[in-house]
């Protein structure tokens, strides 16, 4: 059964799941990662409020059985969907357990799913100030080979890159590199975009596709992922494979503070505008911002599908939300309220119950996101309009209400 299928009503879960005897969804296991699976009296952190869905402004109005199908992906998974240093995550029990009872219930309309939810999930609102984004798949031309047209490349992730993490951090590792490349047994810096665009990686044959112009190229690098429509004739899907490790800077932030506009000026749209008109300005500021991803040709996904994200699923448009890891786990549910128009009804505002699949390196907090809204142009140009404050709550599950193998022998 395909992701696609369960979008469309199905309800018939991976086998995956059925293995875990006597799994127990406990609700500290949420926030606290590996641990002893035995119930335990919910600890959770001090920015988490209880609060109710009566209480959750347009929690009714809302497609629960959308959201619903977007967290049962992770049903597929035959691991973690973790970040390699996460401080807190759904496991893969945890998911399982909760598959195994959607499943048991058959839920295949939107009553059914709002009662699934506030029967297994209680809402925790988050305490301090929340903020959104919106990101997009752009759709550019490019070249599988470098002619005049097409001379700014994205790379492949070169041989030995590695996240950098408590276990294998030399001691003499800067704090502030989050991935370092291993040669010879032992990790070393890799060039920030400024060495990059200087040319640090030419001659290692990093090259995926070739770009026509560097803000598509500088963009691409933001949203993560990308179609590439080849002069060919072929289309290729990028996505993010890594990234140098250096710390991410929003030049759109650095205009702000350099009097150049507003934060209202420097939308995506507005920051695109300024670049084109600024050609002397572009790379220079390019560069103030060291972060450099690498792409991998993504061939494991279905045409309709969304890009991959964080967590190794397809992404789905108006569902997934990309989150701090550090904070708020893949494969939570997060109900996010904020002023601006919901995106398939302009008359009400946006109010809706989100899946935590994917992250960035601007996303970071305990109430940050940043909303998938879809590929293409209209879809970025929608993307590019939303930078707004917004409500967290996080809904965390009710220990021992979960379905268990062992419950069912």
């Amino acid at each position: 059964m395909t992701w696609m299928d369960r979008l469309t009503g199905a309800n018939v879960l991976p086998l995956v799941c059925v293995s875990l005897k006597g799994a127990v969804l406990a609700a500290p296991l949420f926030f606290a990662g590996a641990g002893s699976a035995m119930p335990q009296s919910p600890q959770f952190p001090d920015h988490l409020e209880a609060t109710a869905y009566s209480d959750l402004t347009g929690w009714r109005r809302d497609d629960h059985l959308a959201a619903l199908n977007s967290f049962l992906r992770f049903c597929s998974r035959n691991e973690d969907p973790r970040d390699p240093t996460p401080s807190m995550h759904y496991g893969l029990d945890e998911i399982c357990s909760l598959c195994l009872t959607a499943n048991r219930e058959s839920i295949n309309s939107e009553t059914e799913a709002r009662r699934f939810l506030e029967t297994n999930f209680r809402p925790y609102r988050v305490t301090v100030p929340g903020f959104v984004t919106g990101y997009f798949e752009p759709e550019v031309a490019a070249s599988r080979k470098k002619t005049d047209g097409f001379d700014v490349p994205l790379h492949r992730k070169p041989a030995g890159l590695e996240a950098i993490t408590p276990e294998n951090k030399p001691d003499d590792w800067s704090s502030h590199l989050s991935h370092g490349r291993r040669t010879n047994s032992r990790f070393e810096e890799l060039p920030d975009r400024s060495a990059i665009m200087d040319g640090a990686l030419d001659g290692e044959g990093l090259e995926l596709a070739w770009l026509a112009d560097p803000i598509d190229a500088y963009f691409i690098h933001v949203q993560g992922s990308a179609r590439l429509r080849m002069i060919d004739g072929s289309v290729m899907r990028v996505g993010y494979a890594g990234k140098t490790g250096h710390p991410y800077t929003g030049i759109g932030r650095l205009l702000v503070k350099r009097g150049e506009g507003t934060p209202e000026d420097f939308t995506m749209a507005g920051l695109r505008s300024w670049l084109a008109k600024n050609p002397a300005e572009r790379d220079a500021l390019f560069r103030e911002n060291q972060s450099y991803i690498f792409f991998r040709e993504v061939t494991d996904t279905l045409p309709g599908e969304g890009p991959i994200g964080a967590a190794g699923l397809p992404l789905v448009p108006g569902r997934s939300l990309a989150i701090d890891p550090d904070h708020i786990p893949y494969g939570a549910f997060v109900f996010l309220q904020a002023d601006f128009p919901d995106l398939d009804a302009e008359d009400r505002s946006f109010s809706r119950l989100m899946v935590a699949d994917d992250t960035g390196s601007a996303i970071k907090g305990k109430a940050r996101g940043d909303i998938f809204v879809g590929s293409g142009n209209l879809s970025g140009d929608i993307a590019g309009r939303i930078r707004h404050a917004a409500q967290f709550t996080v809904l965390l599950p009710v220990p021992g209400c979960q379905e268990t193998e062992a419950a069912t022998d």
